[in-house]
């Protein structure tokens, strides 16, 4: 059974091809065994670095592949919808978008071309903190200038993937809120060199999550890093990391829809053979009606990240239907999951079949990177124009 839009160029169905036959080496026992020892996916991550996936919006100029958000997106979905796990590495993609339009020349060149080959590995995003949850604007992390470097101070929480990078890109205040005449200002991003401060000035510690996620807490105690590191002008960081954010929540909701096809396709294939009282649990309209409603969700919200992808790439700023796109995807995997283990009953719980494992991993997407009621609000203020909530 094939989920994938009938209009699709043969350009974007070949990378769906390509992705699903690399994720068939990576079959549901591999992450199985890694969910149970909460480890990451390295063998998966270089082989999606080595077929250039994951350099897919870094320029051909820097040696990357120079596809679209379109392509990107349909390169996260199908790693979703192949029972894998994009999370692992998403943050290649998306964090890419901040160094292209606001890194210098000399920046590029000298990272660029090492994360396209994938000698360099930039997967952390440094920018929730305790204190401050989704609230980016009341984060308390400082850099302070001396001479030709920056002194950092602080602390990140839900930093992905950072026992697992060579580089971060980290958002921190170089101006004090109180000498600002907007919250907006004051913020500035850096691309730290995790090899030159873990252990000096840098500490990582994981948390563990109810599922595989390789998240960590970071601490920052006088790091140092070159002035040459900002990215862009200081005190417009938070201007950069919005616009990488559109970017970010298109490709997540793209691994939803990923995540809702293989949901639905699992549901399908289950219902269709599970035999009880004599027939086919799926001949039940309590069964199928559910698995139907589910599939007609999961194409209205890929249509809005479709839409969203194609606004980015002809250099909207798509940022309502970003969030509106991410937000219909992650409801529309998380109906999914949950129909999901109903068709599949006591079954769904059980490790082997994945479909808990997928249950869990889909949750995320409800609360992460930005949850609904953020996004509600968003719409509320800046599309309906209706009094900010917040």
């Amino acid at each position: 059974m094939t989920l994938a839009l009938t209009e699709e160029t043969e350009d974007l169905a070949e990378i769906r091809r390509a992705v699903r036959s690399l994720c068939e080496d990576f079959p549901g026992e591999y992450w199985r065994a890694l969910d149970r020892e909460g480890a990451y996916p390295t063998s998966f991550v270089d082989a999606l670095t080595q077929a250039g996936f994951l350099a897919a919006l870094i320029p051909e100029a820097y040696g990357g592949s120079g596809l679209s958000l379109m392509a990107a997106a349909v390169i996260m979905e199908e790693i979703q919808a192949s029972g894998c796990n994009g999370s692992a590495c998403h943050a290649q993609m998306y964090v890419m978008n901040t160094i292209l339009r606001y890194g210098s020349e000399e920046q590029k060149q000298r990272y660029l071309p090492g994360i396209a080959a994938g000698s360099l590995r930039l997967q952390a995003f440094g920018v929730t903190e305790p204190t401050s949850g989704t609230n980016t604007l009341g984060l308390r992390t400082t850099a302070v200038r001396d001479g030709d470097n920056y002194v950092i101070n602080g602390q990140k929480i839900w930093t992905s993937r950072a026992e697992h990078s060579d580089l971060m890109l980290l958002l921190a205040r170089t101006t004090p809120a109180e000498q600002v005449a907007k919250k907006v200002e004051g913020l500035s991003v850096f691309l730290v060199d995790m090899r030159e401060v873990v252990g000096n000035g840098m500490t990582i510690r994981p948390i563990r999550t109810m599922m595989n996620h390789a998240t960590t807490e970071v601490f920052f105690d006088n790091m140092v890093v070159p002035a040459a590191n900002i990215i862009g002008e200081e005190g417009k960081g938070f201007r950069y990391i919005l616009s990488g954010m559109n970017a970010e929540r298109i490709l997540i909701a793209a691994e939803c829809i990923g995540d809702a096809k293989w949901f639905v396709e699992r549901a399908t294939d289950y219902a269709r053979g599970r035999q009880v009282f004599g027939r086919a649990i799926g001949q039940n309209q309590g069964v199928q009606f559910p698995i139907a409603k589910a599939y007609a969700q999961m194409r209205a919200a890929e249509l809005m990240v479709h839409h969203a992808a194609r606004l980015y790439d002809t250099g909207s700023n798509p940022g309502a239907e970003a969030n509106m796109a991410k937000m219909l995807a992650a409801d529309a995997s998380w109906a999914a999951a949950d129909m999901c283990v109903q068709t599949y009953g006591g079954f769904a719980f059980a490790e082997e079949y994945d479909v808990e494992r997928k249950f869990r991993e889909t949750r995320l997407y409800q609360v992460a990177p930005i949850s609904t009621n953020l996004i509600l609000s968003y719409i509320a203020e800046h599309v309906l124009g209706l009094p900010r909530s917040y």
